[in-house]
């Protein structure tokens, strides 16, 4: 039995989660309907201009994500501390770039003239709201919804297009969350569809790879911020060059059942990127992670992760 969403997700405990929604009736995201010959692959579009729309507006940010032909994958940060600083115009102002609202928020953003019992109103609906921008549950919903319907309409179909629940999983430390991550971002990969990282489309690997070629990182996606700790930056405090190979090492695993794997013979991905290697196994714990993702790719779990790379 599936266990209540207010178990599977719990803040207190991680901020990091591994998510996947699956559509239904063989619905079809993208690609093409083997069935039919239609070629949805244009929806591949729709759902990541929308993950990064969400992400502007939510305190979630996207660690990776990938698209594939009837599901798709996420890894989500909640950055709880990051509301903590919004008064209730940003917050008003935050949520109404997505939903209505009611009269009196959108007349307190507006800052129209207001009773101070509709002051108080407003000002409380406003704190529902911020617990609603670092819900999964409702980012989940803001992104799944107009999905459905959009591609109901394309379809000329009425009911479900995803299924009803979404599956999450809690990343409870830096080895869950770089080892799913690789899982997330190999998925093209390991499905047959792209031969390297680099050649995948609607995967956040690709934007990391092409920011990385000019020293810089994707301003949609989660940052790494390196190994050092010495600051407390938000971002994933691991170096991009080592997660980048820890992807490439691991997708050259063989697995009997997975279709793909980057042809052994393929030069590793920094020399092949041309990025420099010089940061590459500089301290104790970036080693522990590489060798595990090495040596180990068919059974990482780490405490509650149970997708394996």
């Amino acid at each position: 039995m599936p266990k209540p969403r207010s178990q599977q997700i719990s803040l207190p405990d991680t901020p990091y989660y591994h998510i996947c929604s699956r559509t239904v009736r063989k619905a079809f995201l993208c690609g093409v309907d083997k069935e039919t010959g239609v070629n949805y692959e244009h929806r591949r579009s729709w759902i990541e201009q929308r993950i990064f729309q969400l992400s502007q507006v939510f305190a979630i940010d996207i660690c990776a994500h990938a698209v594939m032909n009837n599901h798709l994958h996420l890894v989500l940060h909640v950055d709880s501390e990051q509301v903590k600083n919004w008064t209730t115009l940003d917050v008003l102002s935050l949520w109404h770039k997505l939903f209505k609202g009611t009269i009196l928020t959108s007349k307190y953003q507006r800052e129209q003239s207001l009773t101070t019992f509709e002051m108080e109103m407003a000002e409380e609906t406003a704190q529902v709201y911020k617990q609603r921008l670092i819900d999964i549950s409702w980012f989940m919903r803001a992104l799944n919804e107009p999905i459905a319907r959009q591609a109901n309409k394309e379809d000329k179909y009425t009911g479900h297009f995803w299924e009803g629940h979404f599956t999450s999983q809690a990343l409870l430390d830096e080895g869950a969350l770089l080892a799913c991550m690789a899982y997330v971002d190999l998925n093209p990969v390991r499905a047959g569809i792209a031969q390297t990282p680099e050649q995948s489309s609607f995967t956040s690997i690709p934007l990391r790879i092409k920011a990385a070629i000019k020293g810089e990182q994707p301003i949609t996606l989660l940052a790494f911020t390196g190994n050092e700790h010495q600051e407390k930056t938000s971002g994933i405090s691991f170096s991009l060059k080592d997660y980048l190979t820890i992807v490439d090492e691991t997708g050259r695993v063989i697995r009997e059942d997975k279709r793909g794997a980057i042809d052994a013979k393929t030069a590793q991905i920094l020399s092949r990127l041309h990025i420099s290697d010089e940061s590459w196994l500089s301290s104790p714990q970036t080693l522990k992670v590489y060798s595990l993702a090495r040596w180990a790719p068919q059974s990482i779990c780490v405490n509650s992760l149970n997708t394996w790379v």
